[in-house]
């Protein structure tokens, strides 16, 4: 089902892609202090207001940019970062999904089992105000375009960007599909590779 559902919206992940590589950003960098921020989250359906500040007295936060739930690459992205949550885990890392999505949308990915299966949260930030503050500018969506369940998709699209966040809340790294030509599941395991790093005490 997950396979189908992932080659299904090829086309649209494409056009996603599109829309990153024409963005024009300029994502923080890393020695950067992370802006803190406040956002509605899901997690496995149920809402709550997640807190950076708070997330990073328990140890490094990765901070995960996406244009889209249900669509091809957010989705396989979601689905990485489920399948190796217990990784992060160890590593004493904290995983925050953020994308424009609205809340209700979220509600129903968060809980998906094919995507975040429950396993961490992701957060609206429908006004992009979250990722301009982190030096992303997102793009309107075109007209008529639908998610993966051919539902309308009428929010703006934030460029997939990773930011990796020590405890002390500088950024240590950003991982940037636009800039570096990462894949989604790119993402998950070289920010998974650099707060393993860090557990460590080691440079990432």
């Amino acid at each position: 089902m997950m396979k189908m559902r992932f080659a299904g919206s090829m086309a649209l992940g494409a056009l996603f892609a599109l829309a990153s590589a024409t963005a024009t950003a300029a994502a923080l960098a890393p020695g950067t202090i992370a802006p803190t921020f406040t956002a509605q989250a899901s997690q496995a359906g149920k809402q709550f207001t997640f807190s950076l500040a708070d997330a990073l007295k328990k140890g490094p936060v990765v901070v995960y940019f996406y244009p889209s739930a249900y669509t091809s690459g957010c989705d396989l992205e979601a689905h990485t970062f489920a399948v190796n949550r217990d990784k992060f885990d160890a590593a004493g890392a904290t995983i925050i999904g953020v994308s424009a999505d609205s809340i209700d949308r979220l509600d129903v990915f968060s809980a998906d089992p094919d995507y975040c299966a429950g396993k961490f949260p992701v957060a609206s930030d429908a006004e992009v105000k979250v990722a301009l503050s982190y030096g992303l500018e997102a793009m309107k969506a075109r007209p008529g375009m639908k998610d993966v369940r051919g539902m309308a998709i009428d929010h703006a699209f934030i460029p997939r960007t990773t930011f990796v966040i020590a405890g002390d809340g500088k950024i240590v790294a950003t991982l940037s599909s636009e800039v570096d030509h990462l894949r989604p599941d790119e993402h998950v395991k070289q920010a998974l590779a650099i707060v393993q790093k860090l557990h460590a005490g080691k440079a990432p």
